[in-house]
């Protein structure tokens, strides 16, 4: 065996039908948000490890999303709390899951990590 080689965790080793690599598949699915996640939940058939992190992105961007509209009904206060703790930690988060997903770790949120599984095996 080559040592040299590096491993692939076995949640990438599945195909994808995008035709990217599984990795580059799910670090894309958390590109653009919540429209992305959309977009590959749509588009992929094949790899679980796509999906799964396709539907995390969907939860974890569509939660914040609302969180961030509730925030705006609160006058000064929710301004302060999206401008300077919501929107750094989304970036973060952002930033987080797709170097997650790009290194073919099948990362799972706490609680959204297991609502985005539960939804991929209803849908299989």
């Amino acid at each position: 065996m080559d040592t040299n080689t590096p491993s692939t965790p076995s949640e990438t080793k599945d195909t994808s039908s995008t035709g990217l690599e599984p990795n580059m598949a799910g670090a894309l699915a958390y590109l653009g948000l919540f429209v992305t996640g959309i977009l590959f939940l749509v588009i992929e058939k094949k790899s679980k490890f796509v999906r799964f992190h396709a539907m995390q992105s969907t939860i974890t961007f569509v939660g914040i999303f609302v969180l961030n509209f509730v925030l705006q009904i609160v006058p000064i206060l929710g301004v302060l709390l999206t401008l300077f703790i919501i929107f750094p930690l989304s970036v973060l988060l952002w930033a987080f899951l797709m170097y997650k997903a790009f290194s073919g770790e099948k990362f799972k949120l706490p609680y959204i990590g297991d609502m985005a599984e539960k939804q991929i095996e209803k849908q299989a």
